[in-house]
């Protein structure tokens, strides 16, 4: 058992309460600081007898938590003594009415928000890291502040996770990397998310961590060196025009030099961005974009620039509040490096998020700022009925997105996730614009519903009172708000078709001498291999059930002893004709396809939700058993989640002879006599192919060509691709992924 000297210990903590004040922020006064005492106070008598799996004394963990709150995060005195006293309610005897009567209503609110945000995951009905996740997102109604302690809360746990159990450190990094690093950058806290990905990384894929750090501190003084160049190229004509600055060297993040080495399959030395410079300068508001520019103007007078890479987020700053010009310069040695130019304001409102953003503002206090800042959030919490596992996904992927600037036709600015299409944008407008969207002008021209947009575009939406929205459209946007509205008016009109088509195959029947009942309807399911009754009325609603095959089932019922038998080796779905709204169609149903491609893959089923076709589920992938398909809301699935998120494919159910698949493929060769007569033979002979587009080149006697086929399957295109790659003359045919 390790001695533990009381006394140096409790000088230690009087040392790190001193660094508290020290490095707040804020500007503290002395009713501030005799707050922050209070709470310092209340916490170590709380926490006394607490120690954590370290040894160490667990005060020290709240005392870390507030100072990353007062410092990283830059909030004032009521945050800091709530992150104090986060811990208190949950792990002492201390209550909520307790630190209202010592504090006031302010204090105890936030310490309750972090509370319930703690409860939640001990909470064994609501055992979903999802459903953590949208809980903890909507007490930003609420008071942003307690998200904001709780990432202070969770930083600190992962720089202090080495004393746990390996299991644990995964789990709780993989959570850091899907959920808690997305949202810090989503706040603007730039610096927490950088620590929070890298972090991640340490403890989710060690070897790969210390691999690149080792590099890193290998590849220092070379890098420090070539920054030297550059900055003392730079530093002589900044000088000269009477600019007041500093020039920092940044190395990128760990995280970052990972996922690029990953996305473009490169390795450590040929990330050739592995720094960028950052040139904050000193200024009046009035000044800032002048200054700015003129510093763009210097840097490009000695250095060539990308002008693809330019980032001009001055003008037009991110949603999150960041502002800086980012230049891409062609550096020494032929190596382009990235120089960020901020002022100071800039600077603070990057590391700081908004904590910075009030503190310009003229009267502005803690709360009035952060209310302002909430209004911007508010849009992304308005979440539909999707289950919590959509919830995470969509506010991920449109709030960790890049962003893009487009232009409405009277020249109103409009933010869009990168990747949005012009479908997206219609409903970015409004949701009954959206709806009757007929076609799309970007820039004047007209373009497909799914064409993507890019900064800058204007866009008009052309509108028309008889259009509606049909089942392609879910493919032809990327936005959740848009997704959410196009399934609610599809689900709409299936039902109204399945009421009109329950009411015709009730006449149909009773020519036939048959009486429609439950029983009924799970023979006709059955007899037409479908998997529900709202799909048996959709499709005699939309006709593709026909009076002949309805003859033959009444032929086949009145052989009741054959239905016996029948009825005993078949499953029978639990089917009821009058709750048609809570059935869905067979066309997500009878095959199951994975990612984006929609690829057929081996899989088995999960045993500890056993979905069954038509169910919500995703693929996860296991060390020694390939895919399992869980259940999205299956309990155990869902915390793979946040465990694994890279583990986890996207999968559905969908109908395979309904479903058609576009594929991509790229064919080189020696450019001969009739190749190209050859090739569209025989991609038309091939049944069940339909050539969407072709496009050949020849150059210097070699052949490439680029040809997108429509498929219902993998087996047909594997077909194809054999019978292309036996022409004379062709030497490559691969499968192009396009994103």
């Amino acid at each position: 058992m390790i001695e533990i000297d009381l006394e140096e210990e409790n000088k230690a903590i009087a040392r790190e309460y001193k660094e508290l004040l020290r490095i707040s922020y804020q500007t503290l006064t002395d009713a501030d600081k005799k707050l922050i005492r209070k709470a310092f106070d209340v916490a170590v008598d709380a926490h006394k007898d607490q120690r954590r799996k370290s040894g160490e004394a667990y005060i020290f963990h709240p005392i870390g938590v507030a100072k990353i709150v007062a410092s990283e995060i830059g909030l004032g005195a009521s945050s800091i003594a709530a992150a104090l006293m986060h811990d208190v309610v949950e792990d002492t005897d201390v209550t909520i009415e307790d630190i209202e009567r010592m504090f006031n209503p302010k204090i105890a609110h936030l310490v309750e928000g972090l509370t319930k945000i703690a409860q939640v995951k001990k909470d064994m009905n609501i055992s979903m890291q999802a459903e953590n996740f949208r809980k903890m997102l909507l007490t930003l109604n609420d008071d942003v502040r307690v998200i904001l302690i709780k990432i202070a809360d969770r930083l600190h746990n992962m720089q202090t996770m080495d004393s746990m159990p390996e299991y644990k450190q995964v789990k709780i990094a993989s959570e850091t990397l899907y959920i808690y690093a997305p949202l810090a950058h989503r706040l603007g806290l730039y610096n927490i998310k950088t620590k929070l990905e890298d972090l991640g990384l340490k403890y989710t894929e060690p070897d790969v961590y210390l691999d690149i750090v080792s590099k890193i501190k290998e590849t220092k003084e070379e890098q420090d060196a070539y920054i030297a160049t550059i900055s003392d190229v730079l530093k002589k004509s900044l000088n000269e025009e009477g600019i007041e600055y500093t020039i920092k060297g940044r190395p990128k993040s760990i995280y970052s030099i990972r996922r690029k080495m990953a996305a473009q399959n490169v390795t450590f030395d040929e990330v050739y961005d592995k720094f960028a410079l950052r040139i904050i300068y000193k200024s009046n508001l009035h000044d800032e974009k002048f200054l700015a520019w003129k510093i763009y103007s210097i840097v490009t007078d000695h250095y060539r620039p990308s002008p693809s890479r330019l980032r001009d987020w001055i003008s037009q700053p991110k949603s999150t509040g960041y502002e800086a010009l980012h230049i891409t310069v062609m550096g020494p040695k032929g190596r382009w490096v990235e120089i960020q130019v901020r002022s100071e304001r800039m600077d603070e409102i990057a590391e700081k998020g908004y904590a910075a953003h009030y503190k310009y503002k003229q009267g502005a206090t803690e709360e009035s700022g952060l209310d302002v800042w909430l209004n911007l959030l508010k849009e992304a919490l308005e979440s539909s009925e999707t289950n919590a596992v959509d919830f995470v996904e969509d506010f991920k992927m449109n709030l960790y997105a890049k962003e893009i600037f487009v232009f409405t036709p009277k020249g109103e600015i409009k933010s869009l996730p990168k990747g949005a299409t012009s479908l997206d944008f219609a409903f970015s407008i409004h949701s009954e614009i959206g709806i009757k969207t007929r076609g799309t002008r970007v820039n004047g021209k007209l373009v497909p519903l799914n064409h993507e947009l890019k900064s800058g575009d204007q866009i008009e939406v052309i509108t028309s009172v008889h259009q509606k929205p049909t089942i392609n459209w879910l493919d032809y946007v990327t936005t959740s708000r848009a997704k959410n509205k196009i399934r609610n008016v599809l689900n709409e009109n299936t039902k109204k078709i399945a009421e009109d088509g329950k009411e015709l195959l009730t006449r149909k029947l009773k020519h036939l001498k048959i009486t429609l009942n439950e029983n009924v309807v799970n023979e006709l399911v059955n007899f037409f291999k479908l998997k529900t009754s709202l799909d048996l009325f959709y499709r005699v609603g939309i006709g593709s059930i026909e009076n002949q095959q309805l003859k033959d089932f009444a032929a086949q019922k009145s052989n009741s002893l054959m239905n016996f038998f029948k009825s005993k080796i078949k499953r029978s779905p639990s089917s009821n004709p009058d709750d048609i709204n809570k059935q869905e169609l067979s066309k997500n149903y009878d095959l199951l396809v994975f990612g984006t491609e929609q690829d057929k893959l081996d899989y088995k089923l999960a045993s500890c939700c056993n979905p069954i076709p038509g169910d919500e589920v995703f693929g996860f992938i296991t060390i020694n058993e390939g895919i399992k398909v869980h259940k999205k809301d299956c309990p155990n699935a869902i915390t793979l989640q946040s465990n694994y998120a890279y583990r986890i494919m996207p999968a559905k159910w969908i109908d395979s002879t309904q479903q058609e698949f576009k594929a991509t493929l790229k064919i080189t060769g020696m450019d001969s006599l009739g190749l190209t007569n050859e090739l569209t033979k025989v991609i038309s002979n091939n049944m069940h192919v339909n050539i969407q587009s072709i496009s050949l080149s020849g150059e210097a006697g070699i052949f490439n060509g680029q040809v997108s086929v429509i498929v219902q399957n993998n087996n047909i295109l594997k077909k194809l691709i054999d019978n292309i790659k036996k022409i004379d003359g062709v030497d490559k045919v691969t499968r192009v992924y396009t994103n």
